[in-house]
């Protein structure tokens, strides 16, 4: 069986902070990604921005958290993701849960 980088790093501790945009407010999207991160057992939080997009910082093992980047590229139906610009981190460990902010 053969190793790969992403295998090596799969339990690496990250941070992404993500601006979603398209029609991504009013739709359930910011309980979309609650839902999903706390399923992938991430931390962090999920807001609305003024510009209505969406603003997400997730924290946790890199393989979860690309998993939660890759539903953010398709979001919940009643939802259009036009836009995702991912920010990848360092780890901080300031989170103890995920979270829906106002």
């Amino acid at each position: 069986m053969t190793t790969t980088a992403s295998d090596n790093h799969a339990d690496e501790l990250s941070r992404l902070e993500v601006t979603v945009r398209g029609s991504v407010q009013g739709v359930g999207f910011r309980y979309f990604v609650s839902d999903t991160a706390r399923k992938l057992g991430l931390t962090g939080w999920v807001r609305n921005l003024f510009d209505d997009s969406v603003q997400v910082v997730a924290e946790g093992p890199r393989e979860k958290v690309e998993q939660l980047l890759q539903e953010l590229y398709h979001g919940p139906r009643a939802g259009r993701v036009d836009q995702v610009h991912p920010n990848w981190q360092g780890f901080r460990g300031e989170f103890d849960r995920f979270e829906v902010r106002f």
